[in-house]
């Protein structure tokens, strides 16, 4: 008999949230509190901003970006675009005005929307944005009287007034582009990922799993990743499905208002990377009695690795489950997720042994495959102690960038990820460091990311860096950039002591360093190659080398 042909078009998933859940709340924070919105009211919202890039000329397949932080309006836009078939291009807003105009640039964006407030880092670009037609400006509470010079610039909700409430979907392809987003480009110039219906289709359906995240429409999701990074890690298009009520913090991203967003909405899932959480952790411990994080359940956890003794005082202070999760740009992004109890054969494991788990990479997403390699290609063994790099590969795994082939990152069929791991007999991914950050010192390896997560549990520390510096002997050794915690005394040599329960001689830190903070990279991981250049800069030598 066969099946319905149906393509794979997100618009099928999102449009369901609204038929389900009408009067369901999604909570953006304002100047003096909230604002709020029905899904019923963002569906509409939705359908009239669609009829509003038809009648500026946007056809499928054109690309229109934005500049914005999270918020309902920023979802309205990725409903509008879905069902248009517009590639939506999420800009970066902490980009510099290189990057910022070389990305727009080699997108071609006809038309940008941008909240108000992040106006002038626009606008440092706006002579050199030909192919972009018009600026539509959505303005939150206090930025109503903005002004700009941008290319035709408009109003929102001016933008959107008089079009219909009801938009008819055109029929596309599945494999029809949904969204363009540019990896951090660490190296070179920045590199778009071009993300398809079908692609992001089943990695929603994958991230909807029980065993992925356990999410439900009875949660309230605060939506801390922000939606220009990975699509906010796919998070915006499963909640629209389920009819999850969201909250989202817009440019109030400071501990103290995400924790009172989080007790007031009463949330019990969110997503961010350990800083946030690192963050987070501090102020509760120092004011207790001015959150109510009863109702929160569950945190998500991605960008890199957070150490166990944060994950243990989630969970013994909080009740709180931290989900490890893995991925990157280009897997759309979600590849591995470890989970607490993950299988049933785990049921029976300690609560240290639990604890192990939850720090590692976790288990592949269902329709994944991932192996590691050696120098040479050749598979390795998943026995937990064979380290090689990650190749990934599947149905929303990049295959290619957009507009810019880049061959020696795909090489048959696999993305090669430049993530050094190991795969235990229990294939769990773990990631021991980031090909470019890993320290090769007398021919062997030193994980910076074990270094790190080890440091991170002494008491007074708040953050470590781990990164390599030039031995004429050893080729590198580590050193390491700690800040401690408010009014916290921690002295060098019990920073080596603690790793000397650890790691090897060779292993320890040749130098421990104290610094206010450590720059963050655009997506909010610690930035270990601005730490390398400006300790270069800096004329920085280790300790045995400084009286040679």
């Amino acid at each position: 008999m066969g099946m319905q042909s149906v393509p794979l078009l997100m618009h099928r998933l999102i449009e369901r949230g609204a038929v389900v859940c009408p009067e369901e709340e999604i909570v953006t924070a304002t100047t003096s509190g909230t604002r709020r919105q029905t899904y019923r009211q963002t569906r509409a919202r939705a359908h009239q901003l669609a009829h509003a890039l038809i009648a500026q000329g946007i056809k499928p397949g054109d690309r229109i970006a934005t500049f914005m932080w999270n918020s309902a309006t920023h979802l309205e836009i990725y409903w509008a675009c879905a069902g248009l078939g517009v590639v939506l291009h999420t800009l970066n807003i902490r980009l510099g005005q290189t990057d910022l105009e070389y990305i727009i640039n080699h997108a071609t964006d006809k038309l940008i929307i941008v909240d108000a407030d992040l106006l002038p880092a626009l606008e440092t670009v706006k002579d050199n944005i030909p192919t972009v037609e018009r600026v539509v400006i959505s303005a939150e509470e206090g930025f109503e009287n903005w002004q700009t010079d941008l290319p035709n610039a408009v109003c929102y909700e001016t933008f959107i007034d008089t079009q219909p409430a009801h938009c008819e979907w055109p029929d596309l392809p599945e494999t029809s582009p949904l969204g363009l987003c540019y990896t951090s480009g660490t190296t070179g110039d920045p590199k778009g990922v071009e993300y398809e219906h079908r692609a992001q289709y089943l990695h929603t359906m994958s991230v909807m799993a029980t065993d992925c995240m356990g999410l439900s429409g009875t949660d309230t999701l605060c939506g801390i990743v922000p939606m220009f990074h990975a699509q906010g890690w796919g998070l915006p298009w499963v909640a629209l499905t389920l009819g999850m009520k969201q909250v989202m913090p817009h440019r109030f991203m400071d501990p103290a208002r995400i924790a009172q967003l989080m007790s007031e909405e009463k949330v019990t899932i969110s997503a961010g990377v350990p800083t946030i959480w690192q963050g987070m952790k501090v102020l509760i411990e120092k004011n207790p009695q001015n959150y109510d994080f009863s109702a929160l359940d569950r945190l998500t956890v991605g960008g890199s690795a957070a150490p166990i003794s944060l994950i243990k005082w989630y969970w013994d202070n909080l009740n709180v489950e931290m989900i490890q999760g893995w991925g990157m740009t280009e897997t759309s992004p979600l590849g591995t997720v470890a989970r607490r109890v993950s299988k049933r054969s785990h049921l029976s494991l300690s609560d240290d042994e639990q604890f192990q788990n939850m720090a590692k990479a976790g288990q592949i997403m269902p329709g994944i495959d991932i192996k590691i390699v050696d120098d040479d290609g050749l598979d390795l063994p998943h026995d937990g102690n064979a380290v090689g790099e990650v190749l990934i590969r599947g149905p929303w795994i990049c295959s290619e960038y957009f507009n810019n082939p880049q061959p020696d990152k795909f090489k048959d069929g696999w993305l090669v990820t430049g993530d050094v791991a190991a795969i235990d007999e229990d294939e769990y991914l773990i990631i021991t460091d980031r090909s470019k950050d890993l320290i090769k010192s007398g021919g062997e390896w030193i994980s910076s990311v074990d270094l790190e997560n080890h440091i991170v549990a002494l008491p007074g520390v708040a953050q470590a860096c781990a990164v390599a510096q030039p031995h004429p002997r050893w080729t590198e050794r580590p050193v390491v950039l700690i800040v401690t915690e408010t009014g916290a005394t921690v002295e060098p040599g019990s920073v080596i002591d603690h790793c000397a329960t650890r790691f090897a001689k060779w292993q320890l830190p040749d130098d421990v360093l104290f610094v206010d903070s450590i720059p963050l990279t655009t997506t909010g991981k610690m930035s270990k190659k601005l730490v390398r250049s400006k300790l270069e800069a800096d004329g920085y030598l280790l300790p045995d080398l400084r009286e040679l």
